[in-house]
């Protein structure tokens, strides 16, 4: 793309939700650093503010509106490009709150949103290659995805590599299909030259992201397989530590978790939702297992990697869950040997199917609920790290150092940690042995 010969020379970046967001908005960094742009703090005043939005819940949705009147009372004079999530199921009430100049770019196309912003200051501007002004297809009939390169993570030793967009489960309670559309896969050829990219930049480690990561390869021509990409991967780029995100528990199979044992650069860590431990709820639901199909999964886990960290979801007070259900939920995370929780309240999103359900959850009974699991949360997290006292892990350490000049980093488990050091490790992976538990993290040797 050639530089625009153009005065705007600032811009802002919001994102929120998910890693998929995350390696979306480093792209636009990417490409408008490119254009010659400097990048300045979203708080601050800049020419353009690119706003990546989250409708996972009415919080999400409700934090994307208000990014997008920050933005303007920043600097009015300011284009806004508003993407996401929000902005796909979204635009008239994008359009209602908003000031001009504004453009409303879809997930279909977030490849234009560097051609939105350098457009023109008025709301859908056209450009030469967008006579239309448009910037929003449907996302529902989207058979590809959007090539969205990144050259770097700026000031992260840890980048996000995204593989695979869209979801078909379509579970009662998600909006995400409707703001994705279906699963589509990024060609093998693609992921290994951004692999290879975030190498020569200097990454140590990888996280493999999407938004069904486990469906990857399947609508490629001839189809592909997750494990297929893992072992090119780990192949291509082996001084890279590889991590992946949320993979459903019917598709972690044993060849993966032998895989896992087998592959020196990839990491002993898996984040498998569960939901609910009710199965009447994740029937409810609409996914595709049992709560006892959930708990052999971790089970075989645990006994092929007893070291391997294991993040779960929950999501709590789902229409009709009773005092029964919830109990179920706790038990079965109570008794497994998991790491840590990430608990969310159920919200209801217009357009799903949940959202018309009867029966639905007190925002009090909800938040009482929360609060018991991520008393859990905190209880599994302390267990699991005091279990690996006096062990030695590889810690992938960070550019900036914890309070008090403490470096700090994360095993390959991904227990945190924090130690002294007279030299710079920034950025390496050195061996830790790990000493002495704090309330969030373990204090830690360098050996």
């Amino acid at each position: 793309m050639k530089k625009q010969s153009s005065n705007l020379k600032t811009l802002a970046v919001a994102t929120l939700g998910c890693k998929v967001n995350q390696c979306e908005s480093a792209s636009f960094q990417s490409c408008f650093e490119e254009q010659g742009f400097t990048i300045s703090p979203f708080e601050e005043v800049a020419d353009i503010y690119v706003i990546n939005t989250c409708a996972v819940t009415a919080k999400a949705a409700a934090q994307s509106r208000q990014l997008i009147r920050r933005a303007q009372r920043t600097n009015p004079e300011a284009k806004v490009v508003v993407t996401g999530c929000y902005a796909q199921i979204e635009p008239q009430k994008i359009r209602e709150i908003a000031a001009a100049p504004l453009s409303i770019v879809g997930n279909a196309n977030k490849h234009q949103v560097i051609e939105a912003a350098l457009a023109g200051n008025e709301p859908d501007c056209s450009s030469i290659h967008n006579p239309s002004g448009e910037y929003f297809n449907d996302i529902a009939v989207q058979q590809e995805m959007s090539l969205l390169p990144v050259k770097r993570f700026a000031g992260r030793t840890r980048a996000f590599l995204k593989v695979q967009d869209g979801c078909d489960n379509f579970c009662s309670y998600c909006i995400v299909p409707y703001a994705r559309g279906r699963s589509r896969s990024l060609s093998q050829d693609k992921v290994l030259e951004q692999a290879v990219r975030y190498a020569e930049q200097g990454h140590k480690e990888t996280v493999i992201t999407g938004i069904h990561v486990g469906h990857y390869g399947l609508d490629l021509k001839p189809p592909g397989s997750l494990l297929d990409l893992l072992k090119k991967l780990s192949a291509a780029t082996p001084n890279v530590r590889y991590r992946l995100s949320s993979l459903e528990p019917t598709e972690i199979s044993r060849e993966l978790l032998e895989f896992m044992v087998a592959a020196d650069n990839f990491m002993p860590h898996l984040h498998i939702p569960l939901q609910s431990g009710s199965d009447a709820i994740l029937k409810k639901m609409k996914r595709r297992y049992l709560a006892g199909q959930f708990i052999d999964k971790v089970q075989r886990c645990k006994e092929m990697i007893p070291a391997a960290a294991i993040g779960v979801d929950v999501l709590v007070g789902f229409p009709g869950e009773t005092e029964e259900d919830f109990l179920q939920t706790y038990e079965l995370l109570e008794n497994l040997l998991i790491t840590y929780l990430h608990v969310f309240p159920y919200s209801k999103r217009p357009g799903t199917p949940a959202a018309k359900m009867a029966n639905q959850v007190s925002t009090k009974t909800k938040d009482e609920r929360v609060a018991v699991l991520r008393k859990l949360d905190h209880k599994k997290r302390i267990d699991f790290y005091a279990s690996r006292i006096g062990r030695v892990h590889p810690v992938l350490v960070e550019t900036e150092k914890a309070v008090g000049g403490l470096a700090k980093g994360f095993t390959d488990n991904y227990i945190p940690v924090r130690f002294k050091t007279d030299t710079d490790v920034s950025n390496r992976v050195v061996p830790v042995k790990l000493e002495r538990l704090q309330e969030r993290f373990v204090l830690g040797t360098l050996l």
